[in-house]
């Protein structure tokens, strides 16, 4: 191999971007971000090469920027060889890998193109023109596949490739899968691909780099590019969007990262004491004594997205799994970890390729972090991160009961309280006059501009599954889930309220998600927090889709309804404040009115969700009403007709109509 090093140009070349290894077959460039006076090299298949240092500065964040660019230029062709940067003596892949050994612990020099399955450059997402036309479904590769008795490739990439996973996603009807993180992960080593091994992945290690466990071969550098290209493809073929979940606000922990492996402390916050009195006899203690990690992620440490170089890193990172990968939209983990500032120019780094993309996250973090909340993506500073949503904590638990104790019901067990609440879900969490926020479990104010800044939702991985929570909180329903099919009179109750709740979600002016498998009455077997629970909790029972035949219909049937009527998405708050209306609310009854929706052959639709126990009589404008959804099923075509005033809602179920 032979060194050259070159001087930087800045019209040819931005030294601050993060593309650490850039391949040619002539020669391949080794940068790394790393401080000032350091001592760096990159290795490549065992020879040690020196790097030098950049004498520009670095981009300015409101102060000075330490640190510097560090480049090394090797000619010769270097495909499929190894590669890791030493930073005054610690080795690491650095911190944009696009290709890794297993187990993540080198980078590969690659020809990306050599990845790309036939037809990849003419692959394009069907991304919706509009975000309210988004249908979202969450899921884990291994939940998915890994009992599927038909799938040949369980738990992998090329699952979501084969025919009878397209089919039932299909058939379904959504229009975009969320998959959990998809990155290269700590958690699970992939040098053991036949010992079952399990992790939702929030541990991040290479997060540019697909996770080699869920490809078919771990040690082939090329293979999990290759397959995780496969399934976007087949799934875009489909019609349907990817969605990737991304985990910027910390890593698997601190010593062994690759941030601190090659810029100690950069990336990570840290809290700061309040400066020591003056007097007290101790002078002499550094004020630096007390400082730590900050924890705002509630996973030890939290990343620094307020530093020029990690937004930069962010930044880029987000591109490349857009550019190289064809990713539809992105979801945040723990978003209010994260600057506005940020998220601002991730969208509108975003907007510069494609402005369908979708973006959400959570609007929330774990703890306290170092950065002052009015500073944070969190829900309440929603507003200032325009076209970009957050989940709605507020429909999830006025429905469902608080995330803070599983045994606590709400709307749905019966409990009276939360019907403003859940208005105020169905609203969107905009503006609206008929939503009195100071009766709004968490919000005394609406939180989002715009219906599609709100995801609706009561279920998620990180959580209770349906189900489990219904079980769980609602009295009566415990010990059985025999279906009303076969007799069963609190199975029926709790696959009516399993119904009901996402009836509210699917016809809410939110942005509908949900989690994969409920449409199979899927249980996790009560356990909340299943992030590292085996197969036998977390898996996909898919006898369930004949089992309980109803609930899948019931699901398809529910998706379409929305699909193919746009008053449930009407997509602005404007729309939403003059299209939708409540009529009077009851205790564990809402109900409201879609009238005049543009583009929708229905003038006049009333939705009623009633948690009672027993029916109940409201009173509804005069007219005489086709009935489409009634008792747990739904047939757009109609289930015969009622005319006002009033009308007659059967327990724990919904009531949809139309003139």
């Amino acid at each position: 191999m032979v060194l050259t090093m070159m001087a930087c140009d800045p019209k040819k070349d931005d030294p601050y971007r993060f593309d650490e290894m850039t391949y040619s077959p002539t020669e391949t460039v080794f940068k790394v971000f790393a401080p000032d006076n350091a001592k760096c090299l990159v290795v490549v298949d065992g020879d040690s090469i020196k790097m030098e240092a950049y004498p520009q500065p670095l981009p300015k964040g409101g102060e000075t920027e330490e640190g510097c660019i560090y480049k090394a230029i090797v000619q010769g062709d270097l495909k499929g060889k190894t590669y890791e940067f030493v930073v005054n003596g610690v080795s690491s892949p650095g911190v944009f890998a696009k290709a890794v050994t297993v187990n993540g612990q080198k980078g590969v020099v690659v020809d990306l193109r050599d990845t790309d399955p036939e037809g990849w450059a003419n692959d394009r997402g069907p991304r919706p023109e509009r975000y309210a036309d988004w249908c979202i479904y969450e899921l884990h590769h291994r939940d998915f596949s890994i009992a599927r008795s038909d799938a040949q490739h369980p738990g992998k990439f090329l699952a979501l490739t084969e025919p009878w996973a397209i089919e039932h996603l299909k058939e379904l009807g959504i229009n975009a899968v969320h998959i959990l993180p998809s990155y290269d992960y700590g958690s699970v080593d992939e040098t053991k691909p036949d010992v079952p091994q399990y992790n939702w992945g929030y541990d991040p290690v290479n997060y540019n780099v697909p996770e080699g466990s869920y490809s078919t071969d771990a040690s082939d550098p090329l293979c999990r590019i290759r397959e995780f290209k496969q399934m976007v493809q087949a799934l875009h073929k489909a019609g349907i969007c990817v969605v990737l979940d991304v985990v910027y606000n910390h890593t698997y922990d601190i010593d062994h990262s690759n941030f601190q492996r090659t810029y100690p402390d950069y990336y990570y916050r840290k809290t700061h004491p309040q400066p020591l009195p003056s007097g007290r006899g101790d002078e002499n203690v550094s004020q630096d004594d007390n400082v730590q990690y900050s924890n705002g992620s509630g996973c030890g440490n939290e990343t620094a997205s307020d530093k020029p170089m990690m937004r930069r890193f962010m930044v880029e990172s987000v591109k490349h799994w857009i550019n190289e990968y064809h990713i539809d939209g992105f979801r945040f983990d723990l978003m209010g970890c994260h600057d506005i500032e940020t998220m601002n120019t991730i969208r509108q780094a975003v907007d510069s390729i494609d402005p369908h993309i979708f973006i959400y996250g959570e609007g929330w973090s774990a703890g306290q972090c170092a950065l002052p909340n009015e500073q944070l993506a969190m829900k309440a500073n929603i507003s200032k991160v325009p076209r970009v949503a957050a989940f709605s904590d507020e429909i999830r638990d006025a429905l469902r009961g608080p995330f803070s104790d599983d045994t606590k019901g709400a709307f749905l067990a019966g409990i009276a309280g939360e019907e403003e609440s859940l208005k105020a879900g169905i609203a969107g969490m905009v503006e609206h006059p008929q939503v009195d926020y100071t009766k709004v479990n968490y919000s005394d104010e609406p939180w989002a501009k715009e219906p599609t800044q709100m995801m609706s939702y009561v279920s998620c991985h990180d959580d209770m599954c349906l189900v489990d929570r219904l079980m769980a909180s609602v009295k009566g329903l415990q010990g059985n889930n025999t279906p009303p099919s076969q007799g069963g009179d609190r199975g029926g109750s709790l696959i009516k309220l399993d119904l009901l709740a996402q009836t509210a979600v699917f016809t809410s002016q939110g942005v509908p998600f949900m989690l994969s498998g409920e449409e199979l009455l899927r249980t996790k077997l009560g356990v909340h927090n299943s992030f590292e629970s085996p197969d036998s909790i977390n898996q996909l029972e898919w006898t369930n889709k004949e089992r309980y035949a109803e609930v899948f219909e019931y699901y398809k049937r529910l998706i379409a309804l929305r699909s193919h009527h746009p008053a449930f998405r009407l997509g602005t708050a404007e729309l939403v404040r003059k299209h939708l209306s409540f009529l009077p609310v009851q205790d564990c009854l809402v109900a409201f009115r879609l009238k005049d929706a543009p583009n929708d052959e229905w003038p006049d639709i009333i939705v009623i969700l009633n948690a009672n126990t027993k029916a109940v009589k409201v009173s509804v404008p005069e007219g005489d009403y086709t009935v489409v959804c009634r008792d747990g099923r739904i047939d757009e075509q109609g289930l015969g007709n009622v005319s006002g005033p009033t009308v007659t809602v059967p327990a724990r179920s919904a009531l949809i109509m139309h003139l």
